[in-house]
């Protein structure tokens, strides 16, 4: 007997290490995760849906999910994540139901993707047919993309930021896009600190949402992410100004520049330390006005998380990126 209890010790023993071992086996790299999520976008893309659409609606899911507590970060490889009574059908008794038959029936749209008789919103296969055929319904241009995602999200700013995702992908035809600049070329003086929250009193008292890094009239500043130019002129606060939209649900603020890159234009696709502007001392004023305050950059960054969007500090990211310029260099 008391053979028998050492021998199924053992072999607890040795099913926990091999289950630890597999467990270390699942923690993917980040260029696997990237592959594994790629093959189920080529496998679920259609003719009337290109693999960029489903990966720009994945990406916004995922987004989301990072700052929203209300919405649980889903398990697996696709983010994408459907309520309950969307997936079920609102007048569906059973909000779990897994039934395909039965969610038709409903009017849920909740679909058997691998075919093994379930529809299960936790199903990575079952998930992405079923956003697939929801997606394509209306046709294969992006206007009817467009209204696809409208009649699902429901908001218009939701669609604007899915639209610049999936353009993003289209044109690098890659997930691989998380590389960052610093705005300033590091061979260049400037300095900078964290005035996140100071006041400012021109045009009335409100709070400094950004960095400002000092540096000479017409030091080159630089797209710190991929992105697309959503806002490029003039403002009374931040003068000459640029706005880029991220693939993150990042919106990247750069003000009171002395003058444009004269190729940039609203609309572009841009990369990392694409020259944008150069610096100045432009705004606190009508159009034009420039010279009441030293040069330099204020550098803002906003994030949108399906509802609102709002201001975070990008002091942090700043002092990241510049140490992995230096050291690139």
């Amino acid at each position: 007997m008391r053979h028998l209890v050492c021998l199924t010790s053992s072999l607890i023993a040795c099913l926990f290490l091999f289950s630890s071992i597999a467990s270390a086996n699942e923690e993917l790299t980040k260029e696997e995760r990237l592959e594994a999520r790629m093959s189920y976008y080529i496998k679920y893309e259609n003719l009337t849906l290109p693999w960029y659409y489903l990966a720009a609606v994945d990406q916004f899911e995922r987004n989301i999910q990072q700052v929203r507590t209300d919405i649980p970060e889903k398990k697996g490889v696709i983010a994408i994540q459907f309520p309950e009574g969307k997936w079920a059908g609102v007048q569906n008794p059973n909000k779990k139901d897994t039934v395909p038959e039965s969610i038709l029936l409903f009017g849920g749209i909740g679909r058997d993707g691998n075919q093994d008789g379930i529809a299960d919103p936790n199903n990575d296969d079952d998930v992405m047919y079923t956003m697939a055929g929801y997606l394509s319904q209306n046709g294969n241009t992006e206007k009817d993309f467009k209204k696809a995602l409208k009649n699902y999200y429901k908001r218009k700013e939701t669609v604007n930021q899915i639209i610049t995702i999936a353009r993003i992908y289209k044109k690098y035809q890659t997930l691989d896009l998380d590389k960052h600049a610093f705005p300033i070329p590091i061979e260049h003086n400037f300095s900078y600190r964290g005035t996140w929250g100071a006041s400012r009193g021109w045009g009335g008292h409100r709070m400094h949402e950004g960095t400002d890094l000092f540096a000479s009239y017409g030091v080159p500043v630089r797209s710190t992410s991929y992105g697309i130019v959503e806002i490029k002129g003039w403002n009374k606060f931040g003068g000459w100004r640029i706005g880029i939209r991220d693939i993150h649900n990042v919106y990247h603020y750069f003000a009171h520049l002395a003058y444009f890159t004269k190729e940039i234009k609203k609309g572009d696709i841009i990369e990392p330390g694409t020259v944008i502007g150069y610096v100045g001392s432009s705004g606190y004023g009508k159009k034009g006005t420039s010279g009441r305050f030293p040069p330099h950059l204020h550098y803002g960054t906003y994030k949108y998380n399906g509802r609102t969007e709002w201001a975070y500090d990008p002091y942090p990211s700043l002092k990241v990126w510049e140490k992995k310029d230096r050291e690139a260099r």
